[in-house]
C-alpha cells in the first residue's frame, strides 16, 4: 500500500494518515527543516501536538533523505510532509533565488530519488502533502516557485502511489 494524502492546512490530513498506519510499530519521518525552538514557538507547539498523538510503538526519524528512509524501512512508514521536505531541499541548496530551471532540475532529481525508493519499498507507506493549487497566485516569486514545484512533486509522487486521498474539512475523498 502506497497512499498520498493531500489537503489544505488544518484539513485533517495528518490525522487521517496516522489512522491509515494504525497503532503497530511504524516509522514517522519528519521531513521538514529542523525548527529553531526559540524563533518559532508556534511551529514547535505544532510538532509537540503531532508527537503526542502518535502511538508509542512508532519511531521518529527527522531527515530530508526520504529515499534513504524508504530504502531502510523495517516497518510501515509515514512521511509528513512533502511541503516541508520541499522547503528543506531548496533551503539546503540555497536555491530560493536561483534561476527557476536550476531549482526545477534540483527538485525533480530529488523527487525521482524518492519515487524510485517508494516503488521499491516493501513496507506500507503513507505520505502527506499540501494541496497548494486551489488558492490565489502568490504575490512573491518564492511563493509561486514553491507552489509550482510542490504541484510537480505531488503529481510525481501520486503516480508512484496506489491511492491518493484528498482531505477537506476532516472528510476524505479517495481519488
Amino acid at each position: 500500500m502506497r497512499i498520498l494524502v493531500t489537503g489544505g492546512v488544518r484539513s485533517g490530513k495528518s490525522t487521517h494518515a496516522e489512522a491509515l498506519i494504525g497503532d503497530e510499530p511504524a516509522t514517522y519521518v519528519a521531513a521538514g527543516p529542523t525548527p529553531d525552538v526559540e524563533a518559532d514557538p508556534d511551529w514547535t507547539a505544532r510538532i509537540s501536538a503531532h508527537r503526542a498523538r502518535r502511538p508509542g510503538a512508532w519511531d521518529t526519524l527527522e531527515t530530508q533523505d526520504l529515499a534513504g528512509a524508504l530504502a531502510g524501512a523495517g516497518h510501515p512508514v509515514l512521511i509528513d510532509c512533502l511541503g516541508t521536505w520541499l522547503t528543506a531541499v531548496i533551503d539546503d541548496a540555497g536555491a530560493w533565488e536561483d534561476e527557476s530551471d536550476r531549482v526545477h532540475d534540483l527538485v525533480l532529481a530529488r523527487t525521482d530519488e524518492v519515487t524510485v525508493a517508494l516503488r521499491g519499498c516493501e513496507q506500507d507507506v503513507v505520505l502527506v502533502t499540501n494541496e497548494v493549487g486551489l488558492g490565489v497566485v502568490p504575490e512573491h516569486r518564492s511563493g509561486r516557485l514553491f507552489r509550482d514545484l510542490l504541484g510537480t512533486v505531488n503529481q510525481r509522487v501520486a503516480a508512484a502511489c496506489d491511492e491518493v486521498h484528498l482531505v477537506v474539512a476532516g472528510r476524505v475523498l479517495r481519488l
